[in-house]
């Protein structure tokens, strides 16, 4: 019984979790989340991670965390890719080089293998998290899957 609480905490970000409950309490237990309607948004990226999804399919993870005044003001957008396709990952890709597009040596955005994809993205987002946001164009495909679109990008100063 003790493997499972060892495997939980090796897997889990507890400490984020402890400081999830302090605020769920700070709130009187309420969630302070919001279904965002599709739209446009300028946003700043909160996480970028390749992860396992439910099925344990490898998916790439992104929170894109509302930064325009308004009612949608800190609230996130999650873009959540599996990418066992060529189609899925070539998604990803082009959204990986918009959000790169203005930096001054962007890296390549290539998949070569699961390893190197990861580790990609989070070169990506340590290269982004603090110099740049984005305008976004949140909308939803035929089949209603999310779309996910930087329309421009913003350099920080």
């Amino acid at each position: 019984m003790a493997d499972i609480f060892d495997k939980w905490d090796s897997s889990i970000d507890t400490k984020g979790l402890a400081a999830d409950v302090e605020e769920a309490a700070a709130n009187g237990g309420q969630s302070n989340h919001k279904d965002v309607p599709h739209g446009q948004y300028e946003v700043s990226i909160s996480q970028m991670e390749l992860k396992a999804s439910k099925a344990g399919d490898p998916m790439v993870s992104i929170w894109f965390k509302i930064i325009s005044d308004g009612e949608y003001k800190n609230c996130l957008i999650f873009m959540n890719q599996v990418i066992t396709q060529g189609f899925q990952v070539h998604i990803v890709n082009e959204l990986l080089r918009s959000l790169v597009s203005q930096a001054p040596d962007p890296p390549v955005i290539e998949f070569k293998n699961y390893k190197q994809y990861a580790n990609l993205i989070l070169d990506i987002h340590e290269l982004i998290s603090n110099n740049y946001e984005y305008a976004l164009d949140y909308g939803e495909n035929k089949k209603g899957f999310g779309t996910f679109k930087i329309t421009e990008v913003f350099i920080l100063e």
